[in-house]
């Protein structure tokens, strides 16, 4: 998809596009599943993802279910939860100066914009602050 947009603005379009992008799958230049994985490793490990943004944003590039799954493989159970942990930790030590309720507050919202699921961000509160 990108690539065809890319190609759009350059002027290219119809049979062209289809040339194109047939010959750059064919020199394995475009990898739909290379690229869903490194998507998926480059935005949890650099941009502290959770699995609902960086599926959203894989979806968002047509990138289909089956390369999606097998891009979140990428990501391992314990690697997750150590990310959640240290990411509400850093939180923790940000705010230490204000009411645990505002910290709780602040660690739902901030995790919940990246794209962390409800359920483990409400775990590591109930589990860091007491």
């Amino acid at each position: 998809m990108e690539v065809n947009k890319k190609l759009n603005k350059l002027g290219v379009y119809g049979d062209e596009i289809d040339k194109y992008l047939s010959h750059l799958i064919d020199k394995n230049f475009l990898n739909e599943t290379r690229f869903s994985e490194n998507y998926v490793r480059g935005k949890f490990n650099n941009n502290d993802w959770g699995k609902i943004k960086i599926i959203q944003e894989l979806k968002s590039r047509k990138i289909s279910t089956w390369n999606i799954n097998n891009a979140l493989s990428e990501i391992c159970d314990e690697d997750y939860l150590k990310k959640i942990r240290g990411l509400s930790i850093k939180i923790i030590k940000e705010n230490s100066g204000i009411p645990k309720e505002k910290i709780k507050e602040k660690i739902l919202n901030k995790l919940q914009y990246k794209g962390w699921e409800k359920e483990l961000i409400f775990k590591e509160i109930n589990t860091l602050i007491n």
